[in-house]
């Protein structure tokens, strides 16, 4: 089966194809500045994060570029309301999104265009639209002729009649900013600056940007006229995408995006995320509280990435409780690797070393896995479909350690094991899982394995002696840094847990 992507442009699911073989352009439309983000944002991170590690994973040389939006109403809001500057709000949180989005494991994109780093383009996009007459000036600002681009619509599935005849109630005839328009459905390319905020010199006049033409400009100037895959939340269908694709296209002739992907909605308890309904949950708020990283993005991970996923905390609970399992066959190497005589290097103990630590030889054995994984997210990423590929593996290697553990060997062999380890590890690399070995280990290894076995043979002279005092706080003492004896009529076996 080869990938195939629902693409909201066509309405149907399509063959993967690039615009150049062997290179994906990628464009994500990221997060406007002005507050911490919440898990909203964590979702659509996670799920092109994802997309972009798959897309890695089966070959493909990507370029991600995820934009900020550094000026904007909201922007300006808040730094009136702390006294503060549009530039300091915006690096404030563009600082802290980096903060939430690694503690989430989301690998930073090539490059973060900002808008205000792209005024240049900008302003040579809407002289390019003026020039053709998809554009006019209007006390000051500039506006976009939607009426004069005949595909108005066709991302959406809006029509501009429907439209103005539910919106006829609706517009206000004495509001200036109607008043500049020729046509209610026109929207700003620039607006003219007001009085307090920041400004720059133009054609048109001092003034900053409109939030659309800012992603058009970013796109074109960072990956070109034409890129394989816009992404985004389905809140940005319309009017943003929408009016991205008016802006871009006629001036280049050419499909602005081959695929326009979008994830669905977060609910908390059923109902929208909102900050008047007092259900708005930010990253750090929710992380800080102790749920793990790795569970938020199990979370997100079991629903596909084009439904709605309500929050809860059962949800978010039985994630958690998931996650656990996952973290334990992650783990399976580290703990019992030396007990199976596996000859690999300390790097190879490490989780999320990725596809590299799979040979060739290792990955035939464990084709069946490998297989039903690509069959699953190759059906338009369907990572929900691939995760019970991961549990089936992590129970293996759960079942495969307690039975080491008690009574000394496996049922299936150390090779295959090995194979189902690495496979494991890989596969939860491409979807974004680790389990820090360090986590795990911090206590216990300052016990050397040397030393743990000359305090068993301490142990058992103390048996020997009916010192069952000694021989119990010896054992409490191990089991206090994570050591677990075994005693069996062979001897005692131990084991870090």
């Amino acid at each position: 089966m080869t990938l195939s992507v629902y693409n909201t442009l066509t309405r149907r699911q399509e063959p993967f194809e690039t615009v150049e073989a062997g290179k994906v352009k990628m464009y994500y439309c990221g997060v406007t500045v002005y507050d911490y983000c919440h898990l909203g944002h964590a979702r659509a991170c996670i799920v092109w994060d994802v997309v972009r590690r798959y897309l890695q994973f089966i070959g493909y040389d990507v370029r991600y570029v995820q934009n900020f939006t550094d000026i904007d109403d909201k922007i300006l809001n808040r730094a009136r309301q702390e006294q503060s500057s549009m530039e300091a709000v915006a690096e404030r949180f563009i600082e802290a999104y980096f903060e939430d989005m690694r503690r989430l494991g989301i690998k930073d994109a090539d490059e973060y265009p900002r808008a205000t780093h792209t005024m240049n383009g900008i302003q040579r996009l809407i002289h390019e639209l003026e020039n053709k007459g998809y554009a006019y000036p209007s006390h000051g600002d500039v506006y976009y002729a939607v009426r004069q681009f005949s595909e108005y619509g066709k991302l959406s599935g809006r029509n501009l009649e429907d439209m103005q005849a539910g919106a006829s109630e609706r517009v206000n005839l004495e509001d200036p900013e109607y008043q500049k328009k020729k046509d209610p459905f026109d929207f700003a390319l620039w607006k003219a600056a007001k009085q307090g905020e920041p400004a720059w010199d133009s054609p048109w006049g001092k003034g900053r940007p409109g939030w659309h033409i800012e992603c058009s400009a970013m796109v074109r100037d960072r990956l070109g006229d034409t890129i394989d895959i816009h992404t985004g939340g389905a809140d940005l269908i319309f009017p943003h995408h929408e009016n991205e694709i008016a802006q871009s296209e006629v001036v280049t002739k050419k499909p602005l995006a081959k695929y326009w992907l979008h994830n669905g909605m977060v609910k908390v308890d059923g109902e929208k995320m909102s900050k008047s309904l007092g259900n708005f949950i930010t990253i750090r708020e929710l992380l800080d509280k102790g749920v793990h990283p790795m569970a938020v993005r199990l979370f997100v991970l079991q629903a596909h990435y084009r439904k709605p996923i309500d929050f809860t905390d059962e949800a978010i609970a039985s994630a958690t409780k998931g996650y656990e399992t996952l973290k334990e066959g992650l783990l399976f190497g580290h703990k019992y690797g030396k007990q199976l005589g596996w000859e690999i290097g300390a790097k190879d103990l490490e989780p999320g070393t990725g596809k590299n630590s799979i040979s060739s030889s290792q990955l035939s054995i464990a084709n069946p896995y490998i297989n039903r994984f690509f069959e699953a997210i190759d059906d338009d990423f369907n990572f929900s479909g691939g995760l019970p590929v991961l549990f089936e593996l992590a129970k293996e290697l759960q079942r495969e350690g307690n039975i080491l553990t008690h009574e000394g060997k496996t049922v299936t062999t150390a090779d295959v094991l090995r194979a189902q380890w690495q496979t494991l590890v890989t596969l939860a690399d491409v979807l974004g899982f680790d389990a820090k070995v360090e986590e795990e280990t911090s206590v216990n290894e300052s016990l050397s394995d040397a030393k743990i076995e000359e305090l068993i043979q301490e142990r058992q002279q103390a048996r020997q002696a009916k010192n069952f005092a000694l021989s119990d706080r010896i054992r409490d003492e191990l089991q206090a840094q994570g050591i677990t004896l075994i005693d069996s009529r062979d001897g005692t076996r131990w084991h870090r847990s």
